[in-house]
């Protein structure tokens, strides 16, 4: 098995050092002291991201290093963001904006996104937040669903509601921060009385697309950020001397809980860029600002990797000590590269918008063992399931669901109970009630779990269960290949066959030649019957913003279906 082996002294030194003996004591009720509750029911996750550090010795660290796309630095501390973001959450009030309300912020990645979300929560308004690439649908969808009474954004992204402004009744302010929220936030005091919000009331939501259907509504809790500031802890391995860089925009759940949340807790040095997808400002970036911990998707590792050593050699890592990945399964193929280019591999982790926070990970104390999820956190309890609930042995493919009950577990979607509850089975084996993540997967017998791919995604071949992940990564380890999509095909003889979409490395040559030595390349190194009988070249392949590949729109479009929701993916 192909196992890369911890680094050196890195159990030692890691937040984490024990995986194994913290699992079998752990329970969230031991640590809830290591962040301020007003009571025993009490806390607020924005105190404790900011306002807890502000009025601590870390009032004058830099809690964010914003770099904007000039490469221009612009430094706020602790102190700064939790004052701003008072005067923010005092203006909203003398606006009317009450407990609960919804505040949607469509901003790009600047620093008054993160100012707005912290002084939203603080006077205990539901945050929402929105990709800055959304179009009228999208921004309708989301705003009239919530019954949002607040929009912050700017002048040039609010043309996009000219056509269904009139359509939004409860939406009662919308707020520009380039013509004079900024200025009218600058009068207000900044001292505020920041709400002792119980810790199941409502932070913040997201919209997640689905197959069919409009988005929905996924509602966290302030409870959450127990979850968050835990996981930042002993996954990413936050301390307070780091330099953090999370590349996600805060319209994804990561951008909230590894961003501005949970590492925040932690106390770290926080890194932004808005910018677009650049090695050579991104290498600039963690060369000059001596980036220690760099989180990112497994879309932009690929990407990296096809501009070659060469570019990396050009560049200062020595202040990097830890690379983790999120978004999508990460092939074992950029996990290698990460080792050649940074002398350092990347540590996949696994959740989803509904999950809240890291569920399962590569811990930097532990081995990696490349294309694993790794094990699951502590206090999270896995199982894999047939579809009727019945447990299912290692090494066999079945539902990945979680015993639900951790902090940060989706509350409920957006006035949509009965899709809440479709979200769970009761096992009458195990006499549990089961979150469903809608992913399949197996456990292998020492307790790594690995990804085959989502329920509605794995092919039946002639019998055979392929997860297209699999092949996938297969594809990827051909030195031309970027990245690859796969998708079953349906055929009269074999039930479906594998069909591969491919983006090649820049200067390669698309020939049916290439198409006939991918095809035999997977069978050879993956399996005979695993193989891509059909071979498409693309130029890029969908993705959701986080990065994960859409197969669902791959299919569609190769049968000619309608895609469903495209609001959340990247050029559409």
């Amino acid at each position: 098995m192909d196992i890369i082996r911890k680094v050196k002294n890195t159990a030692s030194r890691s937040n984490l050092p024990d995986y194994d003996a913290i699992l079998s004591s752990f329970n969230y009720d031991k640590y809830t002291k290591e962040l301020v509750w007003f009571s025993d029911r009490h806390i607020n996750a924005a105190y404790n991201a900011i306002t807890k550090n502000a009025i601590s010795e870390r009032k004058n660290k830099v809690a964010l290093y914003f770099v904007d796309e000039k490469e221009v630095i612009t430094k706020y501390t602790f102190l700064d963001l939790d004052l701003l973001s008072n005067q923010v959450g005092n203006l909203l009030k003398s606006l009317g904006c009450n407990r609960g309300d919804r505040v949607f912020i469509f901003l790009p990645r600047i620093p008054e996104l993160y100012i707005s979300f912290l002084g939203i929560l603080k006077i205990g308004a539901i945050a929402g937040t929105m990709f800055s690439a959304f179009g009228p649908q999208a921004i309708f969808d989301r705003l009239s669903q919530s019954e949002a009474k607040f929009l912050i954004t700017t002048s040039d992204l609010a043309t996009r509601l000219k056509s269904i402004r009139h359509k939004l009744p409860n939406l009662k302010r919308i707020l520009l921060v380039d013509k004079g929220l900024m200025t009218e936030v600058s009068k207000q005091s900044s001292n505020l009385n920041i709400t002792e919000t119980d810790m199941t009331d409502d932070a913040f939501m997201l919209y997640t697309s689905g197959t069919t259907g409009k988005p929905k509504g996924i509602v966290h809790q302030h409870k959450a950020i127990l979850h968050e500031y835990l996981t930042a802890k002993w996954v990413l391995d936050i301390k307070d001397s780091d330099i953090y860089w999370c590349t996600a925009d805060p319209g994804w759940v990561t951008g909230i809980a590894y961003e501005i949340l949970g590492s925040w807790a932690c106390g770290s040095s926080t890194v932004v860029y808005p910018g677009r997808f650049d090695a050579d400002i991104w290498y600039r970036i963690i060369e000059k600002l001596k980036v220690t911990i760099w989180y990112t998707a497994p879309t932009a590792i690929r990407m990296l990797a096809a501009q070659g050593l060469s570019k990396v050699k050009k560049y200062d890592f020595s202040s990097l000590r830890l690379l983790a990945s999120v978004g999508e399964p990460l092939n074992p193929e950029p996990i290698r590269w990460g080792l050649k280019a940074f002398k350092l591999p990347f540590h996949d982790n696994y959740w989803q918008t509904e999950t809240g926070g890291i569920v399962m990970a590569n811990y930097p104390s532990m081995e990696i063992r490349p294309g694993s999820m790794g094990k699951p956190f502590p206090g999270i309890k896995p199982h894999i399931v047939s579809d009727d609930g019945h447990p299912i042995a290692n090494d066999k493919i079945g539902n990945l669901t979680f015993e639900p009950g951790w902090p940060s577990m989706m509350k409920k979607v957006w006035r949509r109970p009965k899709k809440f509850e479709s979200y769970f089975l009761y096992s009458k084996s195990l006499k549990k009630k089961l979150y469903i993540t809608g992913d399949l997967a197996y456990r292998d017998k020492d307790g790594y779990y690995w990804f085959v791919g989502r329920a509605d995604d794995v092919i039946k071949s002639s019998g055979e269960r392929i997860g297209p992940f699999e092949v996938e990564s297969a594809l990827v380890a051909h030195e031309n290949v970027i990245e690859a999509g796969v998708i079953g095909k349906p055929d009269k003889l074999r039930g479906e066959i594998i069909k591969a979409f491919v983006v090649l490395k820049p200067g390669v040559n698309q020939s049916d030649k290439l198409k006939e030595e991918l095809s035999l390349f997977v069978k050879k190194n993956l399996a005979g019957h695993a193989y891509p009988r059909e071979i498409e070249f693309v130029d890029h392949l969908p993705k959701t913003r986080s990065g994960k590949i859409m197969r669902r729109i791959l299919k569609a479009k190769e049968l000619g279906l309608p895609v469903g929701d495209t609001s959340t993916l990247e050029d559409y």
